[in-house]
């Protein structure tokens, strides 16, 4: 299953010329507008999933705008989404921040035989204190706890993890793995931070992943989206 991960965008016909370029089953969003001015009051991931083709779709809004509206993360799937929930993140006085949950019915042979994929998708804070905080909340939180070790997990997002120690330092410890070296997404124009990134755990195998190159990615967000091919064991 091909899954797509990108930045903030503002503009859904960029963005869904990305997404429709690599044919994605799953696509990862933060900063997703909802009802805001600057991107025409439109619901952004239900544009997006009409524009797609995604007929299952989660979002939560983070930050409400002073002009009206709102930001927050979201997933758009090919596949149904069964159940989804937001995980509150935010440290007292910091901005919003969370992790969007959902739980995904994938068919994974011929014969019908269906499995469950948790996939979250995230956005971390900027400083490296909050970002540790951060991630131990979500490690602690709920479903996530109570997972088995072969439920297979997919953890995506803006890490903003400039140091790339969060990885090492948190998820390696709790059985994830990841790519085994930062891609740089940040900036877009010009690419230098690997703020972005994707970790896994369980019966869940990463085949592939790079990050795109073509111009409209460039202009879609200012961040470069990672692509990543996925296979359910």
């Amino acid at each position: 299953h091909r899954d797509l991960h990108s930045f903030p965008t503002r503009r859904s016909s960029d963005l869904r010329d990305v997404i429709g370029h690599y044919d994605a089953d799953l696509a990862l969003l933060q900063e997703v507008d909802s009802l805001a001015k600057r991107s025409n009051n439109h619901h952004q991931v239900d544009l997006l999933g009409e524009m797609l083709g995604f007929r299952y779709r989660a979002f939560f809004p983070n930050v409400r705008l002073r002009k009206g509206g709102a930001y927050g993360n979201a997933i758009l799937s090919r596949y149904p989404i069964v159940e989804a929930e937001n995980i509150d993140l935010t440290i007292p006085a910091r901005k919003r921040r969370s992790v969007l949950h959902s739980r995904i019915r994938l068919r994974v042979d011929k014969s019908g035989h269906t499995r469950s994929l948790h996939v979250f998708n995230l956005h971390l804070g900027l400083s490296g204190r909050d970002r540790k905080i951060q991630l131990r909340k979500f490690l602690d939180s709920h479903p996530f706890v109570h997972f088995e070790s072969k439920t297979p997990v997919l953890v995506a997002g803006d890490f903003n993890d400039v140091w790339g120690t969060l990885g090492p330092q948190l998820l390696a410890p709790a059985g994830f793995a990841g790519l085994k070296r930062p891609i740089q997404t940040f900036p877009s124009y010009a690419p230098v931070r690997a703020l972005d990134s994707l970790y896994f755990r369980g019966e869940i195998e990463l085949i592939r992943v790079f990050r795109s190159r073509l111009k409209v990615a460039r202009q879609a967000s200012d961040h470069l989206p990672l692509i990543a091919d996925l296979k359910i064991c």
